[in-house]
């Protein structure tokens, strides 16, 4: 018998043999294989080991990563690779040992994704106080959606709402939500809901989903996680910037109620009202007073104050003239004599005086003190002696009537 022959019954003994079979061990290796996307591993109790192939079919599948140490329930069937003589166990579905499957992939996102500090507080982006518009990411036939539809239109409906259409569950749902999420971001909205109703952890698995996270943390618009029921929580929930309960609580919490909105716009309209009134009352006070202001003080006014004022100073002032004139009208006779006579006096005194100063003037004419025969001697105009001359000295000689320019020829003392 030729090796390969025995390789060929052996992996046909083999497979018929242990056709279908669950095999419990620890992980002892793993590979995950990234160009062909199979994997590789080993498990292993206290005593041996054995290899593991799970193809890429089935790999794609499974929910949680396999780690060394795990203890891990492996079901298929048992093989052998003809061409090097190797057995191996060829896995078509694992599920950890003890718990559920889903539970540990949970856990291990969970674990994951907190590392990377997309739970982190700091990394929340702040909820509008005052949205104008609203996506909504889930299904658009679903009772979610109604929930949500029906809470909007009883508590806000002045929002805008964009519904964006996605499956909600199954293995293409986290795909598509991941893409609503991102095309929900473009939509420049101010708060993005994602979620669904209630349902099996099965039926909520794409929000558990690391595609979805990865979403929800890269957008920039916040996002509400509202998903299933109040006991449901999700991946979602944690990466979410708010979560919710249900959908309904979701519009609940970050829209306002119109019926507290209107009580208080009423409020406030009350408390306008009365802060006008007061307003207007103290305006019309300060305008009525401004008002006789502006009369009491205006031009017009100040004219007819000045007017009548001035009416009367007129009036008294004839009044004053009338009487000064009836004053007048007596003492003008005896003021016209008095003024007659003191005119008299005063003429009679003016012309004695002139009669002096004339005389006096006449007496004091140059020319009438010079004598005949005798001269006034001067020279450049001022009067100077005969002694002071010397001869062909140039002097004038003046009398009351003939002025003669001489020259010294001889002079002699007498």
């Amino acid at each position: 018998m030729s090796v390969n022959s025995l390789n060929i019954k052996i992996k046909s003994l083999l497979e018929a043999t242990f056709m279908h079979i669950r095999v419990q061990g620890e992980i002892a290796s793993v590979t995950y294989h990234q160009a062909s996307g199979h994997l590789y591993f080993s498990i292993k109790d206290d005593k041996s080991s054995i290899k593991c192939v799970m193809f890429r079919s089935n790999a794609q599948r499974l929910k949680f990563k396999l780690q060394k140490g795990t203890q891990i329930v492996v079901e298929g069937s048992v093989g052998v690779y003809t061409p090097r003589g190797e057995y191996q166990f060829y896995a078509v579905h694992i599920e950890p040992f003890g718990v559920g499957a889903l539970a540990l992939a949970y856990q291990q996102l969970k674990e994951k994704l907190d590392a990377k500090g997309y739970f982190l507080q700091e990394n929340k982006k702040i909820i509008p106080k005052n949205i104008q518009k609203l996506a909504l990411v889930t299904a658009k036939n679903s009772a979610g959606l109604h929930d949500m539809i029906t809470i909007i239109q009883k508590r806000y409906p002045l929002v805008e709402v964009t519904i964006v259409d996605t499956l909600v569950q199954g293995n293409l749902a986290p795909n598509q939500i991941a893409q609503a999420l991102y095309y929900a971001d473009r939509l420049h909205v101010d708060a993005i809901i994602v979620g669904r109703g209630g349902g099996s952890v099965e039926d909520l698995w794409a929000f558990n989903e690391e595609v979805v996270a990865d979403a929800i943390f890269a957008l920039h618009t916040p996002v509400v996680s509202a998903v299933g029921h109040e006991i449901d929580t999700l991946i979602s929930d944690f990466v979410a910037d708010l979560r919710a309960p249900t959908p309904s609580s979701a519009i609940e919490m970050i829209l306002p109620d119109k019926q507290e909105i209107l009580y208080g716009l009423g409020e406030l309209e009350s408390r306008y009202k009365a802060q006008i009134q007061t307003i207007l009352y103290h305006k019309t006070q300060a305008l009525q007073y401004n008002s006789l202001s502006l009369r009491r003080f205006s031009i017009k006014n100040r004219l007819e104050d000045i007017s009548v004022t001035f009416k009367r100073m007129s009036e008294e002032y004839q009044r004053i003239m009338r009487y000064k004139m009836i004053q007048f009208s007596t003492y003008l006779p005896l003021i016209h004599r008095d003024f007659k006579q003191s005119i008299d006096t005063s003429l009679k005194q003016k012309i004695i005086k002139q009669n002096t100063l004339l005389e006096q003037y006449k007496q004091s004419n140059p020319r009438n003190q010079l004598k005949d025969g005798w001269a006034k001697v001067s020279v450049d105009a001022k009067n100077i002696s005969l002694k002071s001359i010397m001869i062909e000295d140039k002097f004038i000689l003046e009398d009351a009537n003939t002025k003669i320019e001489a020259i010294c020829l001889h002079k002699s003392t007498i």
